[in-house]
Parts: structure tokens; sequence; C-alpha cells
């Protein structure tokens, strides 16, 4: 009888081995978790990402008015920062006012700087006629007039209006000081 119980033991299959790692099954539970979750996140950004495409554009903006005012000094006047015309696939730039296609700045007919076509935001000077002039003291104008003049950009998200919480106002005063406000609020 001995001889059989250790005859049973050999032909005995070893117990199988816990082996490491996730099994598909635990892979896929996890995967359909976080697709939830992050529809769940998704919508709750939006406006975060509205408020930044907003921000960058009035910051780029505020950065080609420091560049005009910049070189008018350095070239003694002449500089002018004008909106793009429609064109490459953008058509945001109807009339004067709608400045959604870029703009440039340029001294005579030389360009000095190139901006793209905002993504989502709309901007809209109000007043405009299609370019801010920058004379020697760095004083902003409409176009071709000769007397400084304030400026009052609207930037916001496409599709909203000046009331919502992502639009920003850019006022310039007379002497080119640029100050961001809400949408809402007015330049005066």
């Amino acid at each position: 009888m001995h001889a059989l119980h250790l005859q049973r033991l050999t032909h005995a299959k070893a117990p199988a081995r816990r082996r490491k790692g996730f099994t598909t099954l635990e892979l896929m539970v996890v995967v359909a978790i976080l697709a939830i979750l992050t529809a769940l996140a998704a919508p709750s950004f939006t406006p975060l990402m509205e408020r930044w495409r907003v921000r960058q554009v009035a910051e780029d903006l505020q950065a080609t008015i420091y560049f005009a005012r910049s070189e008018a000094l350095k070239r003694g006047g002449n500089v002018t920062i004008a909106k793009a015309a429609n064109g490459n696939g953008c058509a945001n730039a109807t009339g004067n006012t709608q400045w959604g296609c870029g703009w440039q700045v340029a001294s005579g007919n030389t360009v000095l700087q190139q901006t793209a076509p905002p993504s989502r935001v709309q901007i809209t000077l109000a007043d405009s006629t299609g370019s801010i002039a920058v004379d020697r003291w760095g004083m902003l104008s409409h176009g071709g007039g000769t007397a400084a003049a304030a400026m009052d950009l609207l930037l916001v998200p496409e599709g909203k209006i000046a009331s919502d919480r992502s639009a920003v106002r850019l006022c310039t005063g007379t002497g080119g000081r640029i100050v961001q406000m809400k949408g809402s609020e007015s330049c005066s």
C-alpha cells in the first residue's frame, strides 16, 4: 500500500504558479473606468481652455503693440499694425473691425512681424479702419489718423458674447498704456 501511495504522488500535478501582471479582463475594466472619468471631466475643462486661448491671444496682441511702439521709436514713426485679410482658409476678417485672421506689423512696405490667426477666438477692434498707426513718440491712432486715440479690443471665445466669463477687453490709452479687463466692462 505504501508503494501505491508513492506512485500516486509522483503522478500528481504540481500546483499552478500564480503569474505576475494583469489579466485582459482587469485591464479592460480599468480602461473603461478611465474612459468614464475622462468623459465626466472633459466638459469642465472647456471654460478653462477658452480662458487660456483668449488670454494667450490678449498677450500676443499686447506684445505686438509693444513691439510696434518700440519699432516706431527706433524708426522715427511710420509703423502700422494692420489686420490680415481673409485668405488661407480664414474667413474671420469681415469688415474693418474683425481681426480674426491675424495681423502684421509693418514699416512702409516692409513687414516686421506677422501673427497667425488665433485659434477659436474672435477679435473686434471698435471704430477700426483696419489698421493702427504708431507715430514716432509711440502714440497710437486709428489707421491714417494723426490724432492719438484710445483703442478698444474685444477678445471673445468663438460663438460667445462679450458678457461671457472668458471674454477679455484690451483698452489702450492715447499714450499706449494697455489695460486688460473683463469683456463686459467698458474702456471709458
